[in-house]
């Protein structure tokens, strides 16, 4: 239901986008060309070359790059002027991709090269940012105003006011702004009566519903019982079906989601699948190409610079041994992988304490291996792991084997940080949680990033990783 609504309201801000696009252009295209606010030297080219050749291209391009900074995502924390900056920073990327096009391939009109005027771009960028803004304020005024008046809500009753039924509420009112109105609850429970749930009271017992669904004029029932009101709950489903009204059912074995719970068909039988991630399919395709492009422009890089060869210069100065070490590591779907780092510590550092942790002022680093780990250099062949496949920029980090045998029976949900890639950099590591810290807090903030991932929080946690998470606990 709230993914419907977000989607009919994303049509809407999307077609005010096109439009306003649309009419930033052809203006753009008058004052440059037509009143000349900016002075034309190399002659005003036809109106229909850019129509033809330029607005296709925009009225295509402009929906993407705006998809991707987020505007057609519900944000209840997105202020205007919030929104009114990443427009600005949107189109701005827009017009970049589009003057990078063009240095690719230049169109030609009647045997000429076609180029786009930078005094036209000039003109339309601020328009374009004005314009979208505009129509992002008069769709939202029109729709406030009308769910204000009470036009288009949706009326909902919730059947059950436990935990299920108050988690619903509570999501429910946050998105009250796309036209929901929760009318209150009903259920059996004595010690509920009269009582409310952020301002939704409680109306009465289930065999109130018939009445209730009348006399508040309900559109919606969400049923969200227990797994032992089995009985109660067809009864109810019978009720309700005699009355014009939508049914949705909340299955109280969505506490036992680990991940994210979807419905899946099998065959005609829907069953959910309770430990989807958000990392499939086309996505998992996107997160792979960035991998690709920033592990190999970084390894060319610090190849280039030099850094990799100062680093293993240093590294045989100090003893002449190997520049390179390589340790077992688990990643997807439990699969080993030897991951590769530069050498920080003695030859044979575990010959006789086995795999331990590192700690502050280990004896077994040696004196470049310090200063490598303290700035988290010696991770840096990783690149070649992620390059590989083994792993990506950015996801859990990856344990020992013998570790992961240890915490698998220790911490509950441990094993389903594998079941993304592991990554060079995650969010638990930016926050602080890495090396010889609390395991517990480091699955919390795993199992975050795994249920709320996106490219977005992929580029904010690199972004974060090379303004200040390399040195955070590190030895």
């Amino acid at each position: 239901m709230i993914r419907k609504r977000h989607r009919s309201t994303a049509a809407l801000y999307l077609t005010g986008d096109v439009a306003a696009t649309l009419i930033a252009f052809l203006l753009a295209w008058y004052l440059r060309f037509e009143l000349q606010v900016v002075a034309v030297t190399k002659g005003v080219p036809a109106l229909s070359s850019y129509l033809l050749s330029f607005l296709p291209v925009v009225l295509a391009a402009w929906p993407i790059v705006f998809y991707f900074h987020g505007l057609y995502q519900s944000r209840r924390d997105r202020s205007r002027i919030d929104e009114a900056l990443t427009i600005l920073l949107a189109v701005v990327v827009g017009t970049v991709l589009l003057s990078a096009l063009q240095a690719w391939f230049r169109p030609t009109v009647g045997g000429d090269e076609l180029r786009f005027s930078r005094g036209f771009m000039a003109v339309f960028l601020p328009l374009n940012v004005a314009l979208v803004v505009a129509a992002r304020v008069l769709i939202r005024g029109v729709l406030e105003r009308r769910r204000l008046r009470g036009l288009n809500l949706q009326r909902i009753l919730i059947v059950g006011a436990g935990k299920l039924g108050q988690e619903i509420n509570h999501k429910i009112l946050a998105h009250r702004a796309l036209g929901f109105e929760v009318v209150g609850f009903l259920d059996d429970d004595p010690a509920k009566r009269g009582t409310d749930f952020l301002g939704t009271p409680v109306l009465g017992t289930l065999d109130d519903i018939e009445r209730v669904i009348t006399e508040r004029r309900v559109d919606q029932v969400y049923i969200a019982l227990p797994l032992e009101a089995y009985g109660k709950m067809v009864e109810l489903l019978q009720t309700v079906g005699r009355h014009c009204v939508d049914i949705k059912l909340a299955p109280d074995v969505l506490q036992y989601a680990t991940l994210q719970a979807t419905l899946e068909d099998l065959d005609g039988t829907p069953v959910i699948n309770l430990s989807e991630t958000p990392l499939q399919g086309w996505w998992s395709l996107v997160k792979r190409g960035m991998d690709i492009v920033l592990s190999a422009g970084a390894i060319l890089a610090f190849t280039v610079v030099p850094v990799f060869p100062i680093i293993a210069f240093l590294i045989w100065w100090e003893d002449r041994g190997p520049i390179f070490y390589r340790q077992e590591r688990m990643g997807l779907d439990g699969k080993s992988f030897m991951i590769w780092k530069f050498r920080s510590m003695r030859v044979n550092a575990e010959s006789t304490s086995g795999p331990v942790w590192a700690t502050r002022d280990d004896p077994r680093r040696t004196r470049i291996g310090s200063f490598l780990r303290r700035w988290s250099l010696d991770e840096l062949p990783q690149l070649w792991n992620v390059l590989k496949g083994d792993m990506s920029l950015v996801g859990p980090r990856p344990e020992r084997p013998t570790f992961v045998h240890e915490f698998k029976h220790k911490i509950p949900d441990y094993m389903l940080r594998h079941r993304v890639k592991a990554g060079l950099t995650g969010w638990a590591q930016v926050h602080g949680w890495r090396g010889n810290t609390s395991i517990a807090k480091r699955i919390q903030y795993d199992l975050y990033y795994i249920q709320n991932w996106s490219l977005m929080l992929d580029l904010k946690i690199i972004w974060m990783t090379l303004r200040s998470g390399l040195w955070h606990n590190a030895y």
